[in-house]
């Protein structure tokens, strides 16, 4: 008898999905380790030492979603714990964006982990047991110029995550929404698609596109402690719903609940004088 859990993470070829792999099977865990291009994942299934299984997936094929959730309960038995990583950053201000760019986005970012969860879902319900990891971020909570169409997609993914804990508490089965500042990954090359740009708007996203180009290599997030810190909080008796990672994500979230609550406070008695006499 196999002890230990079963992840199965999503975009697992780079950046945290890959960290979370190994922490997972340094704690002696088994992994579905899945992604696009499963070739990516060769050096995981070494490091696993028959502890790795493999599997394609592209969150936004129905199909692939079902087949690598039932790949791992044939595999593996069961789902302890699925962490919904796969994504992709994306730069630019509303006006830019094309409509076609925002859906493939929210494709991958939402729609994507929701098909995931929704696969998931049926195993853990009846095993009255598992965890739930949304790989969210600190634009989860807040938004800035030039990442509209990210953040969108983290907010909406948060928004049905906490519905989502109240659903699957009385099962047994916990939603963890993970909130990283800036972290040492791929994040700002390759996977961050950026849009057309219109001249009038370098006043107000020029800066955030110039971060986006300078930040790969310079992020102060380390993924592996990212990775340590998840299992950490998913081995606690009372862990949160979110866990904000890094000191730019508590900073940050720390200063835009301040607005909110001082815009609330400003605004309190308007706000209530609105109801039927």
């Amino acid at each position: 008898m196999e002890t230990g859990r079963v992840w199965l993470i999503t975009g697992a070829s780079a950046g945290f999905g890959r960290e979370l792999v190994l922490a997972a099977l340094a704690a002696g865990d088994r992994v579905m380790a899945t992604a696009r291009q499963p070739h990516q994942l060769d050096d995981l299934i070494t490091a696993g030492r028959g502890r790795v299984r493999t599997a394609p997936l592209d969150v936004t094929d129905d199909a692939q979603v079902v087949a690598a959730v039932e790949r791992t309960i044939a595999e593996f038995g069961r789902i302890d714990v699925l962490v919904n990583n796969a994504g992709h950053g994306s730069v630019g201000a509303v006006e830019e964006l094309s409509l076609a760019d925002l859906r493939a986005l929210m494709d991958v970012m939402f729609f994507g982990a929701v098909a995931v969860t929704k696969a998931a879902l049926p195993h853990m319900r009846a095993r009255r047991s598992g965890a739930i990891i949304q790989l969210s971020s600190m634009g989860g909570q807040l938004s800035m110029p030039g990442f509209g169409a990210y953040c969108s997609a983290k907010f909406a993914l948060e928004g049905l995550s906490e519905a989502l804990a109240a659903e699957v508490a009385p099962f047994g089965i916990r939603v963890l929404i993970v909130e990283p500042g800036a972290f040492r990954t791929e994040f700002g090359g390759h996977r961050m698609h950026r849009s057309r740009t219109i001249e009038e708007y370098a006043v107000s996203t020029g800066s955030t596109r110039a971060a986006v180009d300078a930040m790969d290599g310079t992020q102060p997030g380390d993924p592996a402690k990212a990775a340590q810190a998840i299992l950490e909080v998913l081995d606690s008796a009372e862990p949160p719903l979110r866990l904000a990672l890094g000191n730019d994500a508590v900073d940050h979230i720390i200063a835009h609940h301040e607005l909110l609550r001082t815009d609330l406070a400003r605004w309190e008695k308007l706000s209530r004088s609105t109801d039927l006499d």
